[in-house]
Order: structure tokens, then sequence, then C-alpha cells
């Protein structure tokens, strides 16, 4: 009677370990899918951002990447700039606390 117990619970044992393992695989599969994701996203985000940015340079093909960031400091340097940036984060910030608050 003991060696059953003893025979069912080492079985019991081996078919947990066997599906810790299975779910740890998956845990890390995903993980990588989610960060596939995330990179896929940026790179798109990155890829509209940057024509966005080119549809307003005159001679974008003329410009160095020197350039482009020598004109990108300046405008972000101005203080109206700075303020227009901040409020529409701020804005942003709190239609995304709003849609939390919702879907909570």
């Amino acid at each position: 009677m003991p060696n059953e117990k003893l025979e069912k619970i080492a079985k019991e044992e081996y078919v947990l370990e066997k599906k810790l393992t299975a779910a740890q695989h998956k845990e890390k599969r995903l993980k990588k899918e989610l960060k596939l994701l995330t990179r896929n996203e940026r790179t798109h985000r990155l890829c509209t951002r940057a024509g966005m940015l080119e549809t307003f340079l005159r001679e974008p093909t003329l410009l160095t990447d020197d350039d482009v960031m020598e004109l990108l400091t300046f405008i972000f340097s101005k203080e109206s700039v700075q303020n227009k940036l901040n409020a529409m984060i701020k804005k942003r910030q709190k239609e995304w606390a709003a849609e939390a608050a919702e879907n909570a």
C-alpha cells in the first residue's frame, strides 16, 4: 500500500514537472513574441514619423543627418515648442488614464 501511494505521488510529481516545463517554454515564447511585436511597432512608428519630417524639409536629399539634427535642436529649444509638447503629452496621458479606468 505505501509503495502504491509513493508511486502515485512520484507519477503526479513527474506530470506536474512536465506541465511546469511546458508552461515555462510557453512563457519564453510569448515574451519573445511580445518583444518582436513591440520592435515592429517601434519600427513602423519611426518610419512613419521620419516620413512626416521629410514632408517639411524642402530638399531632404541635400541635408545631412547633422543638418536635420541641428534644425530639430533649434526648433525644440524654443520655449513655445516645449510648452506645446508638454501640453500634448499631458493630454495623451489623461486620455490613456481615462481609457485604463474604463477598461478596469
